[in-house]
């Protein structure tokens, strides 16, 4: 019975995916910050990356295992990825109810001016915790609703470029209001550790094809290298250097499937100097080899 309330409730969202949805896995909208996903089989556990953003699923579920733990969820319930941190993902669907959800990029900035014009506080409390870098919540009705008039206004390219950014904003405001707006605000809260380890890990994101070491991305997140490599750890579940290479490797593998590079120009645009080297720790990584790789499929969500 409480199934079915949240499939009856999660109808009108499963309608405005679908009616975007055009192919299966994570598809563009007409706002590059949002994106909605389908997914009509079950997917092994695989390693994944997701930028830091909001998953709201409509249908369908999904199994995240990061280091020890395991976080299960599914209809009626949103992910917060606050920060972009490599896991293991297992997808729940079948052909006739297929996985349904949205996601929408977690803009700092964004987030920054909200918490201000909300005149929240520094939290001492706040600076001080290193939260769970995924959790997740249930989707009730006001984040739901602010969900619902999202894709509404992305049926038509003109109220998205108009209406987009301001319900973009209305979405991470209601869950700023919710029940993880704690980590949502640890990520902003600038004097924090959980803050400075998000900026660190933005910088990587950007630049993990140019060298770098410990003590760069200690600097600029403006501490020791222990202090950053403990709090940086706890964070992602892994050394700095160790994230690097799970994020090339990630990285390379989106180039080999979805745009069908060669083995040895996947390898160099990530950043490797060694194409053997890259191939050895490819095949550790994903039990196969990168040239075993078929271009152009579609990628699991």
């Amino acid at each position: 019975m409480q199934l079915t309330r949240h499939v009856d409730a999660n109808a009108p969202l499963c309608t405005l995916i679908r009616s975007l949805a055009t192919r299966p896995g994570f598809v563009p909208t007409h706002l590059p910050q949002v994106q909605v996903l389908s997914w009509d089989h079950y997917v092994a556990s695989s390693p994944q990356i997701y930028e830091p953003s909001l998953m709201i699923l409509a249908q369908g579920s999904k199994l995240a295992r990061l280091g020890p733990r395991t976080l299960e969820y599914g209809a009626g319930h949103y992910l917060v990825q606050a920060l972009s941190v490599p896991f293991m993902c297992e997808t729940f669907a079948t052909r006739d109810e297929p996985l349904l959800g949205v996601a929408v990029d977690i803009d700092r900035g964004v987030l920054g001016e909200l918490v201000q014009s909300m005149e929240l506080a520094p939290d001492p409390a706040v600076q001080a915790q290193t939260p769970q870098s995924m959790t997740s919540a249930a989707l009730d009705v006001t984040m739901r609703e602010s969900v619902e008039r999202l894709l509404r206004c992305l049926q038509d390219p003109v109220d998205a470029r108009v209406l987009g950014p301001a319900r973009v904003r209305e979405v991470l405001y209601t869950a700023l209001r919710g029940p993880q707006a704690g980590v949502l605000r640890a990520l902003v809260e600038q004097q924090g550790h959980f803050a400075r380890i998000g900026a660190a890990l933005a910088h990587l994101r950007e630049h993990y094809s140019e060298p770098l070491s410990v003590e760069a991305l200690a600097a600029r997140a403006n501490m020791s290298v222990s202090t950053f490599h403990e709090h940086f750890k706890r964070c992602t579940d892994m050394a700095p250097m160790q994230y690097l290479k799970r994020l090339r490797l990630l990285k390379a593998q989106q180039m080999l499937i979805g745009e069908g590079l060669g083995v040895a120009q996947a390898a160099h645009r990530v950043g490797y100097q060694s194409t053997s080297q890259f191939s050895r720790e490819y095949k550790r990584q994903f039990a196969r080899s990168p040239g075993d790789e078929l271009p152009y499929q579609s990628l699991p969500v």
